[in-house]
């Protein structure tokens, strides 16, 4: 097969078999007619007529695993391995529309002839002319004669041996007879030597080198269907009825650029298409063939695939039907192509696919958004069968920590395999070194590799920063002390549409919504440099954007704003200021604002304790797990004039929040039941409110245990006319 990219992917699709089950019958075996890994026809009731072929398109963010799912699909059509040797079952071709080879024009390529289209066109005929088991291969005499068109206005300069090796591969496209090797290499030479010829000549370039391909298909030896494919150019508007004028509009307009290429690219997409159609033409090849030919783009977003895309969802609206099913895998969902598209959830195309098109090109498309993973897949990845050692709460912490990102808990699980004894923290397991596919130890961290597969690799560093912003007015505060000055406020904007577009979720109050991406951004930010100054430039300069002009410290201005200094402050690992407010509030705030806000300071991040100077700590042990049960050198005299007995009760309880709510450590039982402890003390202190007080402490241990955030309970979990709300 050929193929561009793919990554490969193990037996299991966790939490995706509605796209691919074999029973019953998921949407691809539906849409394809075979049932994968094998040489057997779905049940014809399930078979998609063709009048209800949509492209099908997986959409997601980074690490959502559509790349490993193309893997999959194109694992189970690519054959059953016989005696070594794969027999496929059907035509396939799987490509990469974002690797170099075909997404980037190589120096010796010119310009006016190369398109990433063009590439991913040539590429995709090799992977569908792979001999089929009983049905042979396929051949492209039109997108042959096309591609020749094409590349030939880039050869007048070229040398005799780039045109030889260029030329021979698109001819190699019409050479899938078997039998007739010696006689289509000699063919292949006629046309080469006559296109290099003409290069070194003075006749018409382009003329010539169509003229050879258009006669080496009406030669003696050639099929009837590759004959009546040389008049097919006849059609090419203004061709006048000449397929070699439709030839040489074709290559104009392709050298012209613009929309006249894009013109262009679709007849040679049309071509690819018809070419395949012809194969399945007459009741003999019907015969042979089983299922449909198949065609997958990865990262349909970038390189060829857009182009691609609209040039099968516009012929097919217009009635230029075929029977090849696309499966394409965007980044994000809001492309302009698919702009008006239908859209499913992926348990919704299990048994059936509600697809009905209209008159647009993008109701041709059906987009299936591919969820995060539930907790039960994680728990079925992170088998702690396999997992020896690890602690039992490990499966549900990854999940907490990665929002059931696959990529996450994939790397995550087969860190803890390598290093079982460190799987309490995740933290750990994230700063210790990669393990690479080979369970070796790669030469960067864990977190690192995972941000390289997680955000745009260019704006690494200004996300980095980023990560700690909770709005836009806050990134471009940072932005403005801490990053260079050509980044400014429209870098910041430009940056968080990128966010968008790729599918990354917003989510209020964080410039990064992503949790699962902003904990890795805020590692990194903490590691960046010995002693942490990146880190405590970063969050002392939030401190200060939050600070209410003329009170520097933040407790007479917005409460809002005062919140969110003392989040920060929290992250340096200042405390004095969360406690005094959390304190203070706590009789006149009604008890849910109250609730909310210690949720919100203890979700400020925590990596380990650092002196005064910035530099780690010698112990390993969690401070804050330390000040929540109440150890020996933990506690603080409260100050004068102060509830001493509230003070350390909310003193202990943040740091038991704070604790519990650190995505990056597995949770421990007994600040578990220190918090249940401090809630239900607490409940006697508030006539009014003490339902939500009692109701926090009976659910915050459960949902820390359980690998779930915690969250202030709604009404109903309440009594009516508590006072709570």
């Amino acid at each position: 097969m050929t193929a561009l990219g793919g990554d490969a992917v193990g037996d299991v699709l966790h939490g995706r078999g509605a796209l691919l089950n074999a029973e019953p019958a998921g949407l691809v075996p539906r849409l394809v007619g075979l049932r994968p890994g094998e040489l057997r026809a779905v049940d014809a009731k399930e078979y998609a007529r063709a009048d209800e072929l949509p492209v099908l398109v997986v959409a997601g963010g980074r690490g959502m695993g559509k790349t490993a799912l193309l893997a999959a699909v194109c694992e189970a059509y690519e054959g059953v391995r016989r005696r070594n040797e794969r027999q496929r079952h059907t035509p396939l071709a799987f490509i990469d529309c974002e690797h170099p080879a075909i997404a980037r024009r190589r120096p010796n390529q010119p310009e006016e002839s190369w398109s990433p289209v063009f590439q991913g066109l040539l590429v995709l005929a090799e992977g569908l002319g792979e001999r089929v088991r009983h049905a042979g291969e396929v051949v492209f005499p039109r997108l042959m004669a096309g591609l020749v068109a094409v590349a030939a206005s880039g050869w007048q300069e070229a040398d005799a041996e780039r045109i030889r090796r260029e030329l021979g591969r698109i001819l190699l496209l019409n050479e899938g007879r078997p039998g007739i090797t010696l006689l289509a290499s000699r063919w292949a030479g006629k046309v080469v030597s006559k296109v290099v010829a003409a290069a070194s000549g003075q006749a018409p370039f382009v003329a010539a080198a169509i003229e050879a391909t258009l006669e080496s298909v009406t030669d003696g030896f050639a099929g009837h269907r590759q004959q009546k494919s040389s008049g097919w150019y006849r059609t090419y508007p203004n061709a006048g009825g000449n397929a070699q004028r439709g030839l040489i509009l074709l290559s104009e307009h392709f050298r012209a650029g613009g929309p006249s290429r894009e013109h262009a690219e679709r007849w040679l997409v049309r071509a690819l298409l018809a070419d395949v159609t012809e194969a399945y033409a007459g009741l003999g090849s019907r015969l042979r063939r089983l299922g449909r030919p198949l065609v997958l783009l990865d990262n349909a977003h970038a390189g060829p695939g857009p182009r691609l895309l609209d040039a099968v969802l516009r012929d097919r609206a217009e009635g230029i039907a075929d029977e090849v099913v696309f499966v394409a895998a965007v980044r994000g969902d809001g492309h302009p192509v698919l702009r008006g598209a239908p859209r499913l959830a992926l348990a919704e195309v299990s048994r059936r696919a509600d697809w009905r098109p209209d008159a647009t090109p993008a109701s041709r498309a059906l987009v299936v958004p591919l969820p995060p993973l539930s907790a039960e897949d994680t728990l079925h990845i992170a088998d702690l069968s396999v997992l020896v050692g690890a602690p039992a709460r490990f499966p549900h912490a990854a999940h907490r920590l990665t929002g059931g990102n696959p990529l996450g808990v994939r790397l995550l699980s087969r860190a803890a395999q390598r290093r079982p004894q460190q799987a309490g923290s995740l933290g750990g397991l994230l700063t210790a070194p990669a393990v690479d596919e080979r369970e070796r130890d790669e030469d960067r961290p864990l977190y690192s590799a995972l941000l390289e597969k997680l955000v745009p690799d260019d704006r690494l560093e200004e996300l980095t920063v980023l990560a700690a912003a909770h709005d836009l007015e806050s990134a471009v505060a940072l932005a403005a002390a801490l990053l260079p000055d050509d980044f400014g406020s429209a870098g910041v904007r430009t940056l968080q549409a990128r966010l968008a577009a790729e599918g990354l979720p917003s989510a209020a109050g964080h410039f990064v919504g992503d949790p699962f991406v902003r904990t890795l951004l805020l590692l990194r930010l903490h590691h960046r440099q010995d002693g942490h100054g990146k880190w405590r430039e970063t969050h002392e300069t939030l401190i200060a954007h939050y600070a209410a002009d003329g009170d520097p410290d933040g407790t007479a201005g917005d409460p809002g704003r005062a919140r969110h200094r003392l989040h920060h402050e929290l992250a340096l690992g200042d405390s004095a200021g969360a406690v005094a407010h959390l304190r203070d509030s706590f009789p006149v705030l009604d008890t849910r604002t109250w609730l909310d806000t210690l949720c919100f300071l203890a979700s400020a991040p925590y990596f380990h304790a650092h002196d005064d100077e910035g530099h780690d700590s010698a112990g390993q042990d969690d401070r804050r797990a330390a000040v929540a049960l109440d150890r020996a050198g933990t506690r603080q005299t409260p100050p004068e004039g102060v509830d001493a007995v509230l003070h350390q009760r909310v003193r202990r309880l943040l740091h038991a929040v704070w604790q519990l709510s650190d995505p990056l450590v597995l949770p421990d039982p007994r600040v578990c039941d220190r918090l249940r402890f401090e809630l239900l003390q607490l409940c006697d202190l508030r006539e009014e409110g003490g339902a939500l007080l009692w109701q926090a402490a009976q659910d915050w241990p459960r949902e820390a245990l359980a690998g779930r955030a915690l969250r202030t309970p709604a009404d109903e979990d309440t009594d009516e006319g508590d006072g709570g709300a």
